[in-house]
């Protein structure tokens, strides 16, 4: 696990942002099941989560489009939370970070990350904005 002092500024580039930090596996199950689009960010400390998950995920929500619902989870720190979200993945393989839009419940796009690694932020908002121009 983690140290709480590494992970809080990485927690913080999103829930300043309004992203809304799960850390029991009963708030990560209430917000999956919430009605309308909801989207779950799997965060980590690695550097693309850094250099490209996060800016891009903030990145994305500058659209017209956007998720009725922003959640999010810290792997390697929240760690029932995460093992509670990635049930609700399958047939994904675990993976960190990476990120996933839920429809009334329903898993409809996902971005593991092997998606992430290597691409810039502007891509990964460019996939996720198409993903809310179809089901936001």
């Amino acid at each position: 696990m983690y140290p709480t002092d590494l992970v809080m500024p990485m927690k913080a580039e999103l829930t300043d942002k309004g992203f809304q930090d799960l850390t029991t596996p009963t708030q990560v199950e209430d917000a999956l099941k919430q009605t309308g689009t909801t989207l779950l960010v799997i965060n980590s400390v690695c550097g693309c989560a850094a250099g490209a998950a996060r800016p891009g995920v903030v990145y994305s929500l500058t659209g017209d489009k956007k998720p009725d619902h922003l959640t999010t989870v810290f792997a390697g720190f929240d760690t029932e939370a995460v093992v509670e979200a990635r049930k609700h993945l399958a047939p994904f393989p675990p993976s960190s970070p990476c990120v996933a839009l839920f429809k009334d419940g329903e898993l409809v796009h996902m971005l593991e990350r092997h998606h992430i690694e290597g691409n810039p932020a502007g891509a990964i908002a460019a996939n996720l904005q198409a993903a809310y121009d179809e089901y936001c």
